[in-house]
């Protein structure tokens, strides 16, 4: 089969690679229909996640075709059409039971973000999931591939982490710092609890846009620009805004949030930190500030798959640009490049 194979920091290639195989009772693979790329996936072609080891097929998102059953799947069979979840999970282990399902301890290496990172991922044309009954999702009707693999993980960390973590309700304010294909999930699901405002935050004045028009935005700051702080109490009120989310993963976000947020308000990071952030606890003690971050345990992407079924949730404008599989390495060269060439999500295709 071909697939993405990442060979070492800023080494990849379109090429030919080993087909998958069962390997577990509880394993299926499948032929890909649909994948995209993750920011995650840049970070470990920078080689800024060693664990993972060149020769790994890369991409955990997807939505494909069962070609192949393991003995043990007793409910699901060749020719089912699944969304590939981005967290393989045993669904009945301690930390499954209690909805962790990032901390499944059936996964070996402390969390259970396999594909793509641990294990060959989705950037290719066939792929073994494992556990593949407790870590794929059947399709609503009607849901089409590219909706379909929005809820492979950007939808539901975005409302899981950002949403639920930082408890936006009724009435509440909400900003989000970092209006990426994250953030953006983030603000969209943050409308299904009818907050106030939702302000989006980001030096990208397409981005800006689009979270307006198409995101669920109320309100759009450029933050490189002076007095932009300013602005955003302006919008949220003195005290600041009931819930503050960082969708971006770099120190001065996320220590902006613990500016902006209002006494007894949220603090949900939703971004992938790799350098420390400086936490000023002597201030925010006596503010009873609530601070949550979390690796998405997808338990709400069936959920996601049956609001957009119902109309009731648009992901089609966060797939902006369409490539087939045979031209992966011209996706990386877009998504790479997304401030340039105004891109969210690649929606690949077989």
């Amino acid at each position: 089969m071909k697939a993405l194979v990442y060979h070492g920091p800023n080494q990849k290639a379109w090429e030919e690679a080993p087909d998958p195989t069962i390997q577990e009772a509880t394993d299926a693979i499948f032929q890909i229909d649909t994948t995209t790329i993750c920011g995650s996936d840049l970070h470990i072609l920078k080689g800024d996640v060693p664990e993972t080891t060149p020769g790994t097929v890369i991409g955990h998102e997807g939505v494909g075709t069962i070609v192949e059953v393991g003995a043990g799947v007793k409910n699901l069979k060749v020719g089912d059409r699944r969304v590939i979840s981005c967290m393989t999970s045993c669904g009945v282990c301690e930390y499954c039971r209690k909805g962790l399902t990032s901390k499944c301890q059936a996964c070996s290496f402390g969390d259970s973000w396999q594909l793509g990172h641990r294990i060959n991922g989705t950037q290719a044309q066939y792929v073994r999931v494992p556990l593949v009954e407790t870590s794929t999702f059947a399709i609503p009707e009607g849901v089409s591939d590219a909706e379909a693999v929005m809820c492979s993980d950007i939808f539901s960390t975005g409302f899981e982490i950002g949403v639920l973590y930082g408890d936006v309700q009724p009435g509440k304010t909400v900003i989000c710092i970092g209006a990426g294909p994250v953030g953006l999930a983030a603000m969209k699901t943050a409308g299904l609890f009818s907050p106030t405002a939702v302000v989006a935050i980001d030096m990208d004045e397409n981005r800006l846009a689009v979270a307006k028009a198409q995101f669920g935005a109320t309100h759009a700051v450029n933050n490189s620009k002076d007095g932009w702080m300013d602005q955003v109490f302006d919008i949220v009120g003195k005290d600041g805004a009931d819930v503050v989310m960082e969708a971006v993963g770099v120190p001065p976000s996320l220590e902006a949030c613990f500016e902006l947020v209002k006494p007894g308000g949220h603090v949900a990071n939703i971004g992938v930190h790799g350098k420390p952030v400086s936490l000023p606890v002597e201030k925010l003690w006596t503010r009873n500030i609530t601070i949550t971050t979390g690796l998405v345990n997808m338990t709400t992407g069936p959920m996601m798959l049956d609001l957009i079924g119902a109309g009731k949730l648009d992901v089609k404008p966060m797939g902006t640009h369409e490539f087939k599989l045979d031209q992966f390495m011209d996706a990386y060269e877009v998504f790479g490049a997304a401030a340039k060439n105004s891109a969210l999500k690649m929606v690949i295709t077989k």
